[in-house]
């Protein structure tokens, strides 16, 4: 028999989820937020998040694969926006894909970010929102934000389901809620 989790309780658009903590680093620990497969979830943030982000302010959404595609998709129907995703492999299909790397804190090793050359029109000279679940220590909206800068897109707002770690950090990111990071 395995012991529980132990769990870090949040609410989110009205809805508590128990989140499992994880260590990431040697005395590092965070609560993990898997929207995948929790539609409920993703439906209430996205609800929530379009009625907070100003929607002449922004063109696009944009963000990067995979855990927050199912918020960007849900965002964009809520917002009437088109979206885009920023994906971590290259497919030869991607043609003159644009690229930037970043280091998430749940892999913590560097990974690429691809803009899909189709994709391109729909980001060039545009006003983008970059959206992601939780935004940590900021690596993701910096690959993100890199790419957009190689597309000449401009970013005009940055959103979360959570941010995560010093509240102080991330007051222009618009956001449902902020995580603790715990340390021993």
């Amino acid at each position: 028999m395995t012991s529980q989790p132990k769990t870090h309780a949040i609410t989110i658009a009205g809805l508590r989820r128990d989140l499992p903590l994880f260590e990431v680093a040697p005395g590092v620990t965070i609560a993990i937020l898997n929207i995948l497969g929790d539609t409920e979830l993703v439906q209430a943030a996205a609800a929530e998040l379009a009625g907070r982000l100003p929607a002449a302010e922004y063109d696009v959404i944009v963000t990067a694969e995979a855990k927050s595609i199912p918020l960007a998709h849900a965002l964009s129907v809520a917002a009437g926006k088109p979206y885009i995703v920023l994906r971590k492999t290259y497919k030869p299909y991607m043609g003159a894909a644009l690229s930037a790397e970043t280091v998430s804190i749940t892999t913590g090793a560097p990974q690429t970010l691809y803009l899909d050359e189709k994709d391109l029109a729909a980001v060039h000279g545009r006003r983008v929102a970059l959206v992601d679940d939780v935004v940590s220590t900021g690596s993701t909206q910096k690959g993100m934000r890199a790419v957009m800068d190689k597309a000449a897109a401009t970013v005009t707002l940055e959103a979360a389901i959570l941010t995560e770690g010093d509240p102080a950090q991330w007051q222009h990111c618009i956001a449902l809620g902020h995580l603790p990071v715990w340390t021993d």
